[in-house]
């Protein structure tokens, strides 16, 4: 039996199963399985987390590994939320995307490998990174209260200082 791979902050990585994928899928609507499980994009301007100004955790969607803290969010204009940084490098990976024409990477979830959205070389310092996320791949934590755990790894006591 394999040892589970666990973030530097302590988040177990270990892809879910089959069947956890399959409870994690359902729990969907049709944009979030979109987005989230075909590579689309949320129309510019609309997500529920382009405002969102509370102190907290930004979650992936699908299995709720933490990905962004709300100190490095930024206004970047392009119609979707965006930050300078990720909780940890370990929880987003990056995937060369040469889709619709264009080179760019794609950022997945590291533990369910959902798609988030994308990273540009432009962002402010002190990184000079933009992660352009779809908020329907995320979920909001605010400071406080319980992380999600819908894989059952004790991941909800372990909420990253916002």
């Amino acid at each position: 039996m394999s040892t589970p791979a666990v973030s530097p902050p302590g988040f177990d990585l270990t892809p879910p199963d089959s069947a956890e994928r399959a409870a994690l899928e359902a729990d969907l609507d049709a944009e979030e399985a979109r987005v989230l499980l075909h590579h689309g994009t949320e129309a510019p301007f609309c997500g529920g987390l382009l405002g969102q100004k509370d102190d907290g955790v930004y979650c992936c969607r699908l299995c709720a590994l933490p990905l962004f803290l709300h100190r490095t969010k930024f206004e970047s204009g392009t119609g979707w939320p965006s930050f300078w940084a990720p909780v940890d490098e370990a929880h987003v990976r990056a995937v060369k995307d040469v889709s619709y024409g264009m080179v760019r990477i794609e950022t997945r979830c590291a533990r369910c490998d959902s798609h988030q959205g994308h990273l540009f070389p432009d962002g402010p310092r002190p990184t000079r990174l933009r992660y352009c996320i779809n908020s329907v791949s995320l979920e909001f934590v605010k400071t406080g209260e319980a992380l999600r755990d819908p894989l059952g790894r004790g991941d909800n006591a372990r909420l990253p200082n916002s």
